[in-house]
């Protein structure tokens, strides 16, 4: 069991940054593949990166070179460094832990980002 409460949501002008953070606790963080996911108005929730346990990091083709996802297991904490913002980023934006072994997967609440001019 592990709860994820995400933050650093906001309004942000197309081009800018925002940084994301993800804080999980409740479990071992170091059991669980990390990714953060994101859910438009009117379409579905789709991957937008993750980070496993060992290291793999991976990018949806529409956020590569602009996003940097990374991990501190010391602080039990995920991030996603967001650059060059689009419009098309607009979405709320969810953590998610996959545990090891069991597949189980937990979410948090979400935070909202806006790229609005």
């Amino acid at each position: 069991q592990v709860q994820l409460v995400e933050s650093g949501g906001g309004l942000v002008q197309p081009g800018g940054s925002l940084r994301l953070s993800c804080a999980a606790s409740g479990s071992a963080f170091s059991t669980y593949d990390m990714g953060w996911y994101r859910q438009a108005p009117g379409k579905q929730r789709e991957l937008v990166a993750y980070f496993t346990i060992t290291g793999i990091t991976n990018y949806a083709d529409s956020v590569k070179g602009r996003f940097t996802i990374s991990r501190d297991n010391a602080k039990n904490m995920l991030y996603l460094q967001m650059n060059s913002l689009e419009l098309e980023d607009t979405a709320v934006y969810y953590c998610c832990a996959r545990r090891r072994g069991s597949g189980d997967s937990y979410w948090g609440q979400g935070t909202q980002v806006t790229v609005s001019s």
